[in-house]
């Protein structure tokens, strides 16, 4: 009797590496070995150097699973072929083989491209609202971060920070953002 065959999502990919899965790690080596295959075999390599890098590539990506902050931020194809790209084009530079690479995939690359400097942007963008945070001071900064990180509703938060009523929590928080904004624009506007 055959096995049915599961369809993981990146999402399914990445939880279950965090874990250990082995199914997941199994299935995670069969979907993506072909890319990196013809990758590494058109660009110079043997079968045994995609193997190698394949490995390598899944190694990255099972650490970076384990860190609690990874965030997945493009699809894994992408995530896979970038990091691939990388590890090869490192073997040929090393080996005094430079030059370009033949893109066997080159809609990945240039979404891994665009995926990562959009990641870069909201990262960069999220760093200058810590610090504004940071600037802003208390009871404000905790307030935000326990509305918008924390998830606590104005009921917990009217009753954390003493206020009469959850009107009364919006209201500062409402205070608290404004505030936020100022420094964070007053900060971090570009002048020409």
């Amino acid at each position: 009797m055959l096995k049915p065959k599961v369809n993981f999502t990146d999402n399914d990919f990445v939880e279950g590496l965090k874990v250990g899965d082995d199914l997941v790690l199994k299935a995670l080596y069969k979907k993506y070995y072909n890319l990196v295959l013809k990758l590494v075999v058109s660009n110079n390599g043997s079968s045994e150097a995609a193997q190698d890098v394949y490995q390598e590539t899944i190694i990255i990506l099972y650490e970076k699973c384990q860190d609690p902050e990874f965030k997945l931020s493009c699809q894994l194809q992408t995530y896979v072929y970038s990091v691939a790209r990388n590890l090869w084009l490192k073997h040929l530079k090393k080996h005094g083989k430079t030059g370009e690479l033949k893109e066997y995939h080159q809609d990945v690359f240039e979404d891994a491209s665009s995926d990562t400097k959009t990641h870069l942007k909201k990262e960069e963008s999220i760093d200058k609202v810590f610090k504004s945070l940071e600037e802003l001071g208390e009871p404000c900064a905790s307030l935000i971060k326990d509305f918008y990180i924390k998830k606590m509703n104005m009921e917990e938060i009217s009753e954390k920070f003493g206020y009469t009523n959850a009107d009364n929590a919006k209201n500062q928080k409402y205070k608290c953002l404004q505030r936020l904004k100022r420094l964070y624009f007053d900060n971090f506007t570009i002048v020409d």
